[in-house]
């Protein structure tokens, strides 16, 4: 039996999102339907069971997108449901993940599953938006303690008009901002933050969050009310046990042993000395506690020291005497033979190495979703294996953390890489992370810059990035510059900020606490600025502008432009044209619908001469033209001329000799070549021609006029090989009206 249906509306500014609970999904502990405009998602949150061995929330986040949401059926032959989830479908997830995960209790250690399901899409109405808010709805509304709700917003900025911030703009408003920026935000500040920017300034920024923080209280106020209508009582949850006696004796023993040698200067020192504290620990307490329950203690204790050092003292665990520090650069550009690009970055203990690939446009990523088809010519991969953290581990397709740390490279670059009509190439960068011991996807970053001024690619301007974290107590707190691995696990946020010497260019931050007061943003930004301009000095000093050749073993792509009603006349029927063309100049051609040809081949010399033989094919014939041809092709009326690369006329019989031809193949044979001078194009754009007598380019054989047979053609030629599109001659070609016996006469051409 169903349960009442209550609905709620969202107003957000002319924006109205509905939200409705108790329709579907009647068997999930919270569900929520929200539609804004077409685009319709349904939320759903489950509790699981108690994981009592675990000490960290076994929150899993799924977005799923369904085709039939866009009306489309899968393109692919043989597969026609959905399959892996899609790059766009893991980013939305760890968005939301992202966002709530910092409000749950501390010590809730039950699973917990959110499935929110793509059902319809517009293409003016954002899915993500919609999704993060019916996922907060949903948590607020079930049973699991969650200290929400939150609002969600995507940010952006016309540079046209000064501080015209656009709140949940279409995919139109989109492409024109500088600026794509999605929050959440509380009442008291920002939990979450994902931008891309085109060198935006770091008070745009700022004034971007403010805008989003402004906007957020009627947001919270109706997701608020809508729990009060159709929410759950909240669970009282159970907590592990605590034998306080035992947990004093070895918070006591570890207070006592524990001392700041601990904290080495590296990483295997440091893990070295955690080891051998764990393992002497185990044998005192054996029997006594699980190793699990002293590690969870430890862990604690561990933290406390060095959140006090750096709180008290300034000093961190690598040593690093200020906040502001950045570790040791070691920067390296040009270190493998074959690739097109490469760069080793390293900083401190991270180690990254980047590499670049150009290639042909027609190796574009093609992306197939509910909207449709889209390509994209500027791909980043990232990856994370396990020797990169000491570690064995399995290998296999891409985690969530790689697809995240690999947009997050790409978004950074993206607005410095050159349009195709500068650049014309697919460009492929690839991140291996070596050596991991913090902000590797900034590392990604600062190397892929490198890697793609190495190759050659005149990218904008070089980006570098820094991640930041921050310790607090109360009200006291540090922004931490550059953070290594202890400080992000022990820390309370991970703000990575990328960009040129102009400005941001991408910004992802994660928190651990309910949020980030106004002012730590605004310090954590100007921090960054000056160690992202710091990190991009010391790069530019190994590599200071772009290599201004590409690599020997790079592609040479020539882009034309041809008349797009001509793009049949290249690719020919079934592509056999253009096939013929590709393996006769050994190049690779992608053509696109607005007439855009992309030629691309070993050398600058192969790829021009197979552009200029493509433009031979589309070129306009005109009357009195003359051109050294090849015979083609023979029929008994008339040689078919080859003038241009798939273009060929004809010459009638009578216009191949001076003498009666009885035998056409007695006076002209297929590859014979002659001299030619263009009579006529037909409406049909067939072509005839008359031979130019040897010697005498002002004479040319020619015939008196013709009148055509039934059903016949006063001329010959064609403009895609002059054939149906079944590669059989035309019908027009049967035959002509004028007696071949007749003699042709000579006249000035």
């Amino acid at each position: 039996m169903s349960k009442s249906i209550i609905t709620k509306e969202l107003k957000i500014n002319d924006q109205i999102i509905i939200m409705e609970t108790g329709r579907l999904a009647h068997q999930a502990n919270s569900s929520v339907l929200a539609r804004y405009g077409d685009t319709v998602v349904l939320a759903t949150v489950c509790l699981g069971q108690l994981k009592e061995e675990q000490s960290f929330l076994p929150l899993t986040v799924d977005f799923e997108e369904r085709f039939y949401a866009g009306g489309r059926i899968k393109s692919s032959r043989f597969v026609k449901r959905e399959g892996r989830p899609s790059e766009e479908s893991i980013l939305t997830s760890r968005l939301i993940d992202r966002s709530i995960r910092p409000l749950f209790p501390k010590d809730f250690f039950y699973e917990v599953q959110i499935v929110i399901t793509l059902l319809s899409i517009d293409l003016d109405h954002d899915p993500v938006i919609l999704a993060m808010l019916a996922t907060f709805a949903a948590l607020n509304n079930s049973s699991i303690p969650w200290a929400g709700p939150l609002a969600a917003f995507r940010i952006g900025y016309l540079p046209s008009e000064e501080g015209s911030f656009l709140l949940n703009p279409n995919n139109s408003e989109l492409s024109l901002s500088d600026l794509d920026l999605v929050t959440s935000v509380s009442r008291e500040g920002v939990v979450m933050v994902e931008a891309g920017a085109n060198q935006m300034s770091e008070e745009t920024v700022i004034k971007a969050l403010e805008f989003a923080q402004g906007k957020a209280k009627a947001v919270i106020e109706s997701l608020e009310e809508f729990q009060k209508e159709a929410g759950k009582t909240k669970m009282i949850y159970s907590v592990k046990e605590v034998n306080e006696e035992l947990h004093n004796a070895i918070e006591g023993y570890i207070n006592e042993k524990l001392s700041e040698g601990i904290l080495g200067p590296t990483k295997s020192e440091r893990e070295s000395a955690r080891d051998e504290f764990l393992e002497e620990l185990f044998a005192v307490f054996e029997g006594k506690a699980s190793k699990s329950e002293m590690t969870e203690i430890f862990d604690k204790m561990l933290k406390k020291l060095v959140r006090k050092k750096i709180l008290d003292e300034g000093v961190r665990p690598d040593g690093r005497k200020s906040t502001s520090e950045i570790r040791p650069l070691s920067i390296e550009v040009g270190v493998l033979p074959r690739t097109h690009g490469s760069a080793i970055f390293q900083r401190g203990e991270t180690q990254v190495l980047s590499t670049v690939t150009l290639a042909s446009t027609s190796l574009e990523l093609l992306m197939e979703g509910p909207l449709g088809e889209e390509t994209r010519r500027y791909l980043h991969h990232y990856n994370f294996p396990p020797f990169s953290n000491g570690e064995v581990g399995r290998m296999g397709s891409p985690s969530r953390r790689e697809i995240g740390h690999g947009a997050l490279a790409e978004r950074a670059l993206l607005p410095v890489i050159p349009k195709d009509d500068v650049f014309p190439y697919t460009v492929r960068v690839v991140s291996e992370v070596l050596s991991s011991s913090g902000s590797t996807s900034m590392a990604a970053t600062c190397g892929s810059t490198l890697s793609l001024m190495d190759a050659g690619v005149p990218i904008l301007a070089p980006v570098s990035g820094v991640a930041m974290g921050l310790i607090t107590d109360g009200d006291k707190f540090e922004i931490l510059t550059d953070i290594q691995a202890l400080e992000d696990y022990y820390g309370d946020m991970d703000f990575k900020v990328a960009g040129t010497e102009k400005g941001i260019t991408a910004l992802q931050m994660d928190i651990k606490v309910k949020k980030i007061k106004h002012e730590i943003m605004v310090k954590a930004l100007e921090r960054a600025k000056e160690g992202r301009l710091f990190i991009l000095e010391k790069m530019l000093q190994v590599l200071p502008q772009t290599h201004s050749n590409l690599s020997t073993f790079a592609p040479r792509i020539t882009k034309v432009m041809i008349d797009p009603k001509k793009i049949g006349e290249v690719i020919g029927s079934g592509g056999k044209i253009i096939k013929a063309l590709q393996e006769e100049t050994k190049t690779v051609v992608d053509i696109r619908d607005d007439g855009s040809v992309f030629v691309s081949a070993a050398t600058d010399e192969e790829a021009k001469s197979a552009a200029d033989k493509i433009l031979a094919l589309v070129r306009e014939v005109k009357v009195g033209e003359k051109f050294d041809g090849r015979v083609v092709r023979i029929m008994d009326f008339g040689a078919f001329v080859e003038i241009l690369p798939g273009k060929d006329g004809l010459v009638h019989i009578s216009g191949l000799s001076d003498q009666f031809v009885e035998n056409i193949n007695d006076v002209v044979k297929v590859g014979d070549e002659m001299r030619v001078k263009v009579t006529e194009v037909d409406m049909q754009g067939r072509i005839n021609l008359a031979r130019i007598i040897p010697g005498q380019d002002e004479l040319t054989y020619t015939s008196r006029p013709r009148t055509p047979r039934a059903g016949g053609s006063m001329g010959g030629g064609r403009s895609s090989g002059g054939r149906s599109s079944s590669g059989v001659p035309r019908s027009g070609y049967t035959g002509f009206g004028t007696p071949y016996h007749q003699k042709p006469s000579y006249r000035k051409s």
